[in-house]
């Protein structure tokens, strides 16, 4: 069981530890980014793209360049990254942009002034997110574990098979920055920074409010797991109810605009994500597995045996079997950061994937369940116990992360569909 580690004491180890962290977190961010932009542009040079670049972005925002200097982005911009581009473009006002919370695409515009280019600032600002949130979570993971197992765990943030969304023009890297900047502040007592830095993220992506969660834990508990007795609230907590001004500021926003405050609610069914029952997306993607192998087993497109969805019932029936795959693989991190991390960690955990798990998508239940996998950053943390100081432990999953970027990243940079 973790022990409470007093404030100035964190601090002393922090600041001991800090060129660790940096150092660590460099090695990660040039080695996995590497990575990808390899792996991206020679997927792309080899391969070409799929086709599906001119029905889902028409109007040219992922290539802006021409040539070869389209193909040297390729990995940075694909899928959402059309929405985003198109939100520091044009802003908001068509029902289903409001599903893409405004911190990010501000940033974007702000350092794409300057620049000349909203694709290579979306780029620019979500790697300095990257950067930012390895650090920050190498000095998380410090305040309780030895510099390896940090170590470990920066690596397999930086290489995890979704990882490329890091780099791409998505919001992922900055929340995941923000949302282990709260955590790492509140376990320092800087209810502050950790209230400021929850709004922060709350208003980047909509489960950002639900840091609310593990924040409110560490101020009641600590690193302990929850007893009957929580420490007793003073007036440094009415910091945490910055949380959910982040959400409170992005609709007013919008209704200040003219626009509908309740937007980025009601753009979900835009998106055919609608709720279904606590956690029930799990059974639901489970029957869409098992359909999916009927689907391939039949060997024929008709009749499909499951909700019809746009593009091939092969394609479909082969990413309902993969996303019910990941949902497999994380029962057991989910389980191992229940049993070995501090609570909050856990039931923040539990409240991010009950919210994809209650409202999944109705022709693919479990879709983006591996990206919203990889921002959830006490994951990583358990797979770097698991596997520091068992030498084949860490070859195995650093190798299968790195071969699963290196795929993952190829499909996302022609245009295939990947999560």
């Amino acid at each position: 069981m973790l022990r409470a580690i007093p404030a100035r004491v964190a601090l002393a180890r922090t600041a001991l530890a800090r060129d660790d962290a940096v150092a660590d977190a460099w090695r990660a961010l040039w080695i996995s980014r590497l990575l990808v932009w390899a792996a991206g542009v020679a997927a792309v040079l080899a391969f070409g793209l799929s086709g599906r670049e001119g029905d889902f972005d028409p109007a040219g925002l992922t290539a802006p360049f021409g040539g070869m200097g389209d193909d040297l982005v390729a990995p940075f911009a694909r899928w959402d990254s059309v929405w985003y581009l198109a939100i520091v473009q044009g802003g908001y006002g068509d029902g289903a942009r409001e599903a893409f919370f405004p911190l990010y695409p501000l940033a974007v515009k702000v350092v794409g002034a300057p620049v000349g280019s909203a694709l290579v600032a979306g780029a620019l600002v979500s790697l300095a997110g990257l950067a930012a949130a390895l650090v920050l979570l190498h000095r998380l993971v410090a305040l309780d574990h030895p510099r390896a197992v940090a170590r470990n765990a920066v690596l397999v943030t930086a290489l995890f098979p979704m990882a490329f969304f890091f780099s791409a023009v998505y919001s992922e890297s900055l929340y995941l920055a923000l949302s282990v900047g709260a955590v790492y502040a509140a376990r320092l007592d800087r209810w502050a920074w950790a209230g400021a830095l929850g709004a922060l993220a709350a208003s980047t992506r909509s489960a950002g409010v639900l840091l609310l969660v593990p924040l409110a834990m560490v101020y009641l508990w600590g690193v302990h797991r929850p007893s009957l007795r929580p420490r007793r609230v003073g007036p440094d907590a009415l910091w945490l109810g910055l949380v959910p001004l982040g959400l409170a500021a992005y609709c007013g926003f919008l209704a200040l605009d003219g626009l509908d405050p309740l937007a980025p609610f009601d753009a979900q069914d835009a998106w055919y994500r609608s709720f279904a029952g606590p956690f029930v997306g799990v059974w639901d993607g489970a029957v869409a597995a098992v359909q999916g192998v009927r689907q391939l087993g039949s060997g024929a497109r008709e009749p499909v045996f499951f909700t019809a969805a746009g593009g091939d019932p092969f394609v479909v029936a082969r990413h309902n079997i993969e996303l019910f795959g990941w949902l497999v693989l994380a029962v057991p991190a989910v389980v191992g950061v229940l049993r070995r991390l501090p609570a909050a960690y856990g039931a923040y955990v539990l409240a991010a994937l009950a919210l994809p798990l209650s409202y999944p998508v109705g022709p693919q239940p479990l879709m983006s369940l591996p990206r919203f996998l990889a921002v959830l950053f006490p994951l990583a943390i358990w797979l770097a116990l698991w596997m520091t100081g068992r030498a084949w432990r860490e070859r195995a999953a650093l190798a299968a992360c790195a071969g699963g970027l290196v795929v993952y990243t190829g499909l996302f940079a022609t245009w295939h569909w990947v999560a």
